[in-house]
């Protein structure tokens, strides 16, 4: 029953920071999933893998396990190199790139 600690990135559907800042505690699957052979619905047996619980901050996530004694695992994300751009810069005489239609 390890659990990991994961901050979630944000979704291809997401331009923002939407749902990116909790840090959440997700299960790793005790059983693999099976296909039900009369409706081939997938399902599992293993109810934690519908446990997530979300924290504030990674040291909150990390007291918990330690307190519950959970084995866990923590996985750190990489920021995004977001470079800020003015609008006026797609008609700077001085562009990179060209730009035409």
């Amino acid at each position: 029953m390890t659990a990991r600690i994961i901050k979630p990135a944000r979704t291809a559907m997401q331009s923002g920071s939407a749902n990116t800042k909790d840090w959440l505690l997700v299960f790793e699957p005790e059983q693999p999933r099976i296909i039900e052979p009369l409706m081939g619905w997938t399902s599992s047996g293993d109810m934690k893998q519908q446990l997530r619980l979300s924290f504030d901050t990674k040291e909150e996530a990390i007291a918990y396990c330690e307190r519950h004694g959970i084995p866990y695992q923590v996985f750190e994300t990489k920021q995004a190199a977001r470079r800020p751009m003015a609008y006026a810069d797609n008609f700077a005489y001085d562009r990179r790139l060209p730009w035409t239609h």
